[in-house]
This record gives C-alpha cells, sequence and structure tokens, in this order.
C-alpha cells in the first residue's frame, strides 16, 4: 500500500512538471508575438532570470552546492555554450514554427542522443532502438512538412531550427549524462551551465548587434522599456517552467524510475499542443498531428530500449 501510495505521489509529481515545462514554448511565443522581443535578447533574459533564481534558491537552501571542483570548470563553460546555442535554437523555433510544432521537433533530441551515445560511447544499438529512432526522424519529417519542396521555399529557417534545437538538446543531455557520471550534482551543474549560458548569450547578442543587425552595441537589451507586464512575464518565463519543472521533476524521481519519469515527460508536447490551441489559436495540420504521434511513439519505444 506505501509504495503504490509513493508511486501515485511521484506521477501526480512528475505530470505536474510536465505541464508546467509545456507552458514554456506558449510563454516564448506569446512574449515574442505581443512585444517583438528579439529571440537572442530574450534568450538572454530567460536564462539570467534562472541563473538569478537558482542563486537565490541556493543561498536559501543548500549553499554548499556552490561549490564546484576546479577540475570542471572547463567543462561547466562547454555545457553552457551548449546550452546558450540550444536555447537561441529553441527561442528561433518557437518564432519559426510555432509553439506546437517547435516542441514536437525538440523531441527529436532522444533519437539523436542514440545516435550520438552510438558514435561517442560506443552504445550498442538493439532492434527496439533502431525502430524509435526511424519512428522519431520520420515524425519530425511530417511535422515539419521537410517533405514537401514548397516549405524549404516558405520556411526554410524554421525546419533548420528546429532540428539544430533537437540536436543541440541532444549534446546537452550527453553532457549531463558526463556531469552525472563524474558525480557533479544536478543542481550545481545546473546553476553554473546556466550562468555561463547568460555570459555566452550576452557575446551572442553583441555579435548580432555589431555583425549582422548594424545596431549599437546591446540597443535592444531593454527592448521592454518600463513594460510591468513584459519583464513580468520574462521572469516568470526564466523562474517558473524552468526552475519549476526541474524541481518537480526531479523530486519525482524519488518516487519512480527515472525511466517512468522520462515517459511521463513525453507527454509535453501533447501538452503544449493542448495550451497553442486554446491560448494561441495553433491547431496542427492532420499530417502534422501524425507526425507528432510517430514522434512520440518513438520515444516511447526508446525509453523502454532503455529500460
Amino acid at each position: 500500500m506505501k509504495q503504490t501510495s509513493q508511486a501515485s505521489r511521484g506521477f501526480m509529481i512528475a505530470l505536474t512538471a510536465t505541464v508546467i515545462w509545456s507552458t514554456t514554448g506558449i510563454l516564448i511565443s506569446y512574449i515574442s508575438k505581443t512585444y517583438s522581443l528579439p529571440s537572442l535578447v530574450l534568450a538572454f533574459w530567460r536564462d539570467l532570470f534562472v541563473s538569478f533564481g537558482m542563486v537565490v534558491g541556493l543561498l536559501l537552501f543548500s549553499r554548499a552546492r556552490f561549490q564546484l571542483d576546479r577540475k570542471h570548470w572547463g567543462f561547466m563553460v562547454m555545457y553552457g555554450l551548449t546550452l546558450a546555442i540550444f536555447n537561441s535554437m529553441w527561442t528561433f523555433s518557437v518564432q519559426y514554427n510555432g509553439a506546437a510544432v517547435a516542441t514536437v521537433m525538440a523531441f527529436s533530441s532522444p533519437a539523436m542522443t542514440a545516435i550520438l551515445s552510438k558514435i561517442v560511447f560506443k552504445e550498442h544499438f538493439s532492434k527496439i532502438k533502431i525502430v524509435s529512432i526511424l519512428l522519431s526522424l520520420g515524425g519530425i519529417v511530417l511535422v515539419s512538412g521537410a517533405y514537401d519542396p514548397a516549405v524549404w521555399n516558405l520556411n526554410p529557417l524554421g525546419i533548420i531550427f528546429g532540428l539544430i534545437s533537437g540536436l543541440m538538446f541532444a549534446i546537452y543531455n550527453l553532457e549531463g549524462k558526463h556531469a552525472s557520471d563524474t558525480n557533479i550534482d544536478s543542481w550545481t551543474a545546473l546553476l553554473y551551465s546556466f550562468a555561463f549560458a547568460t555570459v555566452f548569450l550576452l557575446f551572442f547578442n553583441l555579435g548580432n548587434d555589431l555583425l549582422i543587425t548594424g545596431k549599437a552595441p546591446f540597443a535592444d537589451m531593454l527592448w521592454l522599456g518600463n513594460s510591468i507586464p513584459g519583464w513580468g512575464l520574462l521572469f516568470f518565463l526564466g523562474v517558473a517552467p524552468t526552475l519549476g519543472g526541474f524541481g518537480l521533476y526531479t523530486l519525482s524521481i524519488r518516487y519512480l524510475s527515472p525511466t517512468t519519469s522520462n515517459l511521463i515527460a513525453t507527454l509535453e508536447p501533447a501538452f503544449t499542443a493542448i495550451w497553442a490551441y486554446f491560448l494561441l489559436n495553433e491547431i496542427l495540420t492532420g499530417m502534422q498531428l501524425i507526425g507528432g504521434m510517430l514522434v512520440l511513439t518513438g520515444v516511447i519505444l526508446l525509453r523502454f530500449g532503455e529500460r
């Protein structure tokens, strides 16, 4: 009876984490459309607010997690760079594809992670992994519309940003595995990866101003001006979906196996699609729905294959 109660608690916690996570694309899409906030500026402030929330949280509850061995600093810099690129590509993907499609395309990351694990860690490919990878990648083609040459003319950047976001999240996952293998605390890794990502995004914005837009350095950093609702939404985006979702997800693993928690997390695209329909009037086409189901099926098969 006690085990059943703990499992039920873990399920509800993981489900809540997934629902919170699923609002990320919705908030990014709404802020981008409502305030026309440049994507790199949005990514910078989001990561900065996440870092701020982490610092406050650890100061209050666990100051020991600020400690990091000197030998890990070089790795954390690379970890932060990967996160900065991923967050940039993810924000661009939401802008060009919409929240629902961008979220499904980002879920190509488990298939890409499996492929990279094969290359980097020489992991064995079972038949179920091969099938799951083919399903996921086939689903991404349908969701993005990459099978239609006309889409490459109308929205080539959407497809490219979506695929790169999946690839970078896969690399981020592998780096997370390395962090775990080297006994770096997950909260410590989260803090410093977002802190370094914030620094890199600051330089990304500077480079964009100087080399692409021709604007004065950091001209758009205070784009929202005195808009209290805009800053409030941006702060909420940084603190609630990321820290709230990650914290609850980590807590769920106390009651469930990581595989079970991961399976529950695969519901994120479905929740995002529901949010997008009601809040943003985004409607997936029949082909995109089929593609999304293929991606989810592939991810679920992959989780069982890992199990």
